[in-house]
Parts: structure tokens; C-alpha cells; sequence
């Protein structure tokens, strides 16, 4: 059996809506794009929706969305995907890692005032896995020091915090649509956002900058080429409807794997994430780090395509350690997670058989490698 790492959610659905664009003519800039936005609006209680050609995009204009600049720091996780800490290099800022809590992935709260300095700007907590960071002790710090706060949601469409669903609750949020996600259009992103400023910049900006009149070649800043197409909308706009179903297969899908594995010895399963207020992006689990790279050469030599997941760490990239210094043992907790987080099979049509032939081929390397 060959068990993919993920697959998107796709359908006849998303077929017909695309050769629908294809046969109007109109492939950009169109009722498709408008219709996906708001839909993405309403599903993340935001009053304003955004779409981008990426996430990373996404994040880099919610950056400049906040004036952030040159000699600013902005404090964020170095346990994510490096986009992340990627874009405020885009505009000449500097990350400020926070280590993260091991239980949840997710920035160390307690820790973050004691990062802010007389330069810190902003928070960027990330949402990692579909799991939202604890977000009160950072909205309270960007009150108490007038800080901007941008969430990297692009894991964790739909995931609630306290009631709060993800992107709602800082400045902004960014989500993406790469095809590993709860919903995929290809390549795609978007921003959310309750602040009116910020909608109209991240309406002009991804659009060359152009006014908000959209009149052809009336540029009123510096803009970027960041839209998606019709095709790209339309493809979104059919995720949309299908989303209740792909978060509620994902979360019986994730059940059934919790079942299956609680019981395999060298295997721990995560915690906290059996809560209904989680958004299955991926499942992940922990095998010890002299075990986790041949466990996975083994599974995959088996059919069955797994990886580590944040491996290495984002401050323990090459040229964030060449140009910034950072070094091995500063953010112990994340390293020690990169090291030994497995992420599994896992999209929304796995079935039980597939689920439990992983189960059969974990038990198995553990065995072979215990001899």
C-alpha cells in the first residue's frame, strides 16, 4: 500500500467551477475573487478578507500593512514554517525569538515581555498545527506597549480560541492555501482583518498599488503582483462550501489515528488537540530523536510517506545563524520538538485501512530497530 503524505480535498465540484471561469473569459479580477473573500470573511468572523497569490505573501504585506521597518524587531516562534520570521527580513526588520511550550507548539507566552525592547513593533504568534497560541497575554502586551499584532493562521483555519475563532483577533491574520491544507486552491493565500486602513492598503498593495477606484494605471504606492487569478477563486469559493465536511472528516479521521496508535509503545501522541476548538492540518506525533530519522526512512521504504516537522528550527537555518548568530541550545524547547516531531499521513479522505496499515508499519520499524 502507498500511503501519501496528503492529497487535497478536490471534486467534480472544483472541475466544473473552474471550466465555468475558463469559458467566461473573465480570468482575473472578477466576481469569483469577490465571492471567495467574502466567503473567507464571514467563515473567520472578520469584517474584511484579502485573497493573495500566497501566505507568505499575505504576511509579508501585513508587515508593511504595520509600518514596519528598518531597525524594528518583531517577536515570533522559531518552531514554524521560516515565512514566518521570512517577512519581517522582507522589510529590513529582525525576528525576536520566543521559545515555544511543549505540550502545544505554540509561543511561550509567559515569555514575551521580556523580549519586547525600545524596538519591538509587533507579535507575530503562530498557530501551529491547527492549534491557536494563547492569544490573551499577547493581545494584553500589544495594548500595555502599543504593539502590532499579526497572526500566522495558515495552519489553523477555523481553530478557536476562548470562543474566538483564528485570525479575528489580532490586526490581522494570514492564512494559505498551499495544497497540504484543510482547503487548498493550488497556490493562494489570504488576510483578514477588522481595521478599514488595513483592508485598503492590502486591497491596493497586492494590486500594484493601484487606487482604490481600481482605475487601470492610477498607482497611489508601492505595490506588488500578488492577486490570485479566477481560476485560483473560483477552486476557493468551492473549498468554502466544502469546508464544515473536510474540518469534521479531519477531526473523525484524527480520532481514528489517536485510536490506533495510543497504545504503540515509542509513540507519543499529541495533547490537547482531541478539542473540538483544533483545526486538523496535520497529525503529528513524537518518537525520540535517535529513533525519528530512521523511523521515518523506514515507513517511507514501506510506502508510507512521513517527515519531520520543523526540522531544523528556523533560527538553526544556515543563514539565519550566518547573518543573525544564533546557535544550537538557544531555544531548547523548539529544538528539542524539531528533533522529535513525526508528522504522518494525513488528508481528508484517508481511510481506516490506511490509517491502520501506518499503525502496522510503525510497529513494525520500532521492532526492527530495537533488536
Amino acid at each position: 500500500m502507498k500511503v501519501p503524505l496528503s492529497k487535497p480535498y478536490l471534486g467534480e465540484e472544483e472541475v466544473q467551477a473552474v471550466t465555468e471561469v475558463i469559458r467566461s473569459d473573465r480570468l482575473a479580477l472578477g466576481p469569483k475573487t469577490l465571492d471567495f473573500e467574502a466567503r473567507f470573511a464571514e467563515a473567520t468572523g472578520t469584517k474584511y478578507a484579502v485573497s493573495l497569490n500566497s501566505g507568505t505573501s499575505g504576511l509579508h504585506l501585513a508587515v508593511r500593512a504595520l509600518g514596519i521597518g528598518k531597525g524594528d524587531e518583531v517577536i515570533t516562534s522559531p518552531f514554524s514554517f521560516i515565512a514566518s520570521a521570512n517577512c519581517i527580513l522582507f522589510e529590513g526588520a529582525t525576528p525576536v525569538f520566543v521559545d515555544v511550550e511543549e505540550e502545544t507548539f505554540n509561543i511561550n507566552s509567559s515569555l514575551l515581555s521580556s523580549a519586547v525592547t525600545s524596538r519591538t513593533k509587533a507579535i507575530l504568534p503562530v498557530h501551529v498545527f491547527g492549534s491557536c497560541a494563547d492569544m490573551d497575554p499577547v493581545l494584553q502586551l500589544a495594548k500595555e506597549k502599543n504593539l502590532g499584532v499579526i497572526e500566522d493562521a495558515c495552519e489553523s483555519i477555523q481553530a478557536l480560541y476562548k470562543g474566538k475563532l483564528a485570525g479575528s483577533m489580532g490586526d490581522m491574520g494570514v492564512f494559505g492555501f498551499y495544497p497540504n491544507k484543510q482547503i487548498t486552491t493550488g497556490e493562494g493565500g489570504m488576510v483578514t482583518t477588522n481595521n478599514k486602513e488595513h483592508y485598503d492598503y492590502l486591497f491596493s498593495a497586492r494590486n500594484q498599488g493601484r487606487a482604490t477606484d481600481m482605475q487601470w494605471l492610477t498607482h497611489v504606492r508601492l505595490g506588488y503582483n500578488f492577486r490570485i487569478s479566477e481560476i485560483t477563486a473560483a477552486i476557493g469559493v468551492e473549498q468554502m462550501k466544502k469546508l464544515p465536511d473536510i474540518l469534521r472528516l479531519r477531526r473523525e479521521k484524527a480520532l481514528l489515528y489517536n485510536e490506533a496508535l495510543k497504545d504503540v509503545p515509542g509513540i507519543r501522541l499529541p495533547k490537547g488537540w482531541e478539542s473540538e476548538d483544533h483545526s486538523w492540518f496535520v497529525f503529528a506525533v513524537r518518537v525520540e530523536a535517535k529513533y525519528r530519522d530512521e523511523i521515518i526512512r523506514l515507513l517511507n521504504e514501506q510506502g508510507v510517506e512521513s517527515k519531520a516537522y520543523f526540522y531544523p528550527c528556523i533560527h538553526l537555518q544556515d543563514f539565519y545563524m550566518k547573518d543573525f548568530g544564533f546557535k544550537e541550545g538557544m531555544f531548547p524547547i523548539a529544538e528539542k520538538l524539531s528533533k522529535e516531531t513525526l508528522i504522518l499521513p494525513f488528508f481528508t479522505s484517508i481511510t481506516e485501512a490506511e490509517i491502520l496499515y501506518v499503525k502496522e508499519k510503525i510497529v513494525e520499524a520500532f521492532a526492527s530497530l530495537r533488536k
